[in-house]
């Protein structure tokens, strides 16, 4: 019944203010070996700055992070939002670190990793990272999608905390000219997430981080699942 009642929660939250948190997803052990797996394989193609590494993109490449994508903690809160037919369909890890530690401003998340590319109404503009196709989705496969942020390091205001404007998925795609000014009309609010746990958020929701103040490692890795195919022929970048 707990479960029950948890699972219900957790959509609402989801459903009104398009983002929760979540502690002890993961455990300390597992926290270790996947900063481990990361730092040792280096998933996918890795992002350097002054040779330091800041984000690795591509991450479901690793066998590490696709289990854990696909581990019944992490897949059984996607499927509480999305329903049973939730996959993973991308996989990056964020870092600030001195070499790389700038403020993100306020943005929506609309870019989806493909395949290949096919001219679909309503997606684009097209462009690669990290030698992957990626277009702008609209928002009938975003409202279709949920973010998982796993946290490998304690996370709050003092090194770089993400910042989110509850409810503001609700207002769809956003034009950015248009985002200042819902900023001004709304109260941020920070989303701490110790080690091990996780932040849940809609890709449509208006969020932005602060520079970090600490020199310590701030490691994120982002989970990105579906709730349903793209329109044929497009595909996601993790379907075979």
């Amino acid at each position: 019944m707990k479960c029950m009642l948890d699972q219900t929660l957790l959509s609402r939250q989801i459903e009104n203010d398009g983002y929760a948190t979540r502690e002890s997803i993961v455990s300390q052990q597992e926290v270790d070996q996947l900063i481990n797996s990361v730092e040792r394989e280096q998933a996918g193609q890795a992002v350097e700055r002054s040779g330091k590494i800041f984000a690795v993109r591509n991450l479901l490449d690793s066998p590490e992070i696709r289990k854990l994508a696909q581990s019944k903690s992490v897949l059984e809160l996607a499927r509480t939002i999305l329903g049973s037919g939730a996959f993973p369909v991308r996989g990056i890890l964020f870092d600030k670190i001195p070499e790389a530690n700038w403020k993100v401003p306020w943005h929506q998340d609309v870019t989806i990793a493909v395949r290949d590319r096919t001219e679909v109404d309503g997606f684009a503009p097209w462009s690669t990272k990290a030698g992957v196709l990626h277009v702008q989705a609209p928002p009938s496969v975003l409202e279709n999608m949920i973010s998982i942020r796993l946290h490998l390091d304690a996370c709050d205001e003092s090194n770089g905390a993400l910042q989110v404007i509850p409810g503001s998925h609700r207002s769809g795609r956003i034009p950015e000219t248009d985002i200042p000014a819902a900023i001004a009309e709304s109260k941020p609010q920070t989303c701490a997430v110790n080690r091990g746990g996780a932040l849940l958020m809609r890709p449509l929701l208006l969020h932005a981080s602060s520079a970090s103040q600490s020199p310590a490692h701030r490691r994120v890795i982002h989970l990105d699942f579906a709730g349903r195919q793209l329109p044929a022929p497009l595909k996601w970048l993790s379907e075979s």
